[in-house]
């Protein structure tokens, strides 16, 4: 078995976690802090799946793209908007069966939300 956990980059990590958990509805599973008080470790739940948002030691924040399967993207989309996600691709049903939308968070990275499962 394999499990597939993006690390994505964040100047701001705290800020990151702030926004991925109020407007995409990412739950705090584990946030770990080094000696100096800043995050260091930080896990991510949607689901079962986990997301690790990194300090920029991990790499160069705004490059990330993640596609998320959610059960209704009509209400994700309407809630992550709400919450301030500026959305970069509206809500639209694809000639492959998904029905998806597009945002960016807080330093640039692109999450795709829809309803494909690449792998079933």
């Amino acid at each position: 078995m394999s499990t597939i956990s993006p690390i994505i980059s964040y100047r701001d990590v705290r800020a990151a976690v702030d926004f991925l958990c109020d407007a995409f509805g990412f739950e705090r599973h584990a946030l770990h802090e080094g000696d100096d008080g800043e995050l260091q470790h930080v896990e991510l739940r949607l689901g079962d799946d986990v997301i690790m948002p990194a300090p920029t030691r991990m790499g160069e924040p705004g490059g990330a793209q993640t596609y998320v399967v959610v059960a209704d993207p009509d209400a994700h989309h309407d809630h992550a908007k709400s919450a301030g996600a500026q959305i970069t691709m509206e809500l639209r049903d694809t000639d492959y069966g998904s029905r998806d939308y597009a945002a960016q968070d807080v330093e640039g990275n692109t999450w795709y939300f829809g309803t494909y499962r690449p792998l079933t």
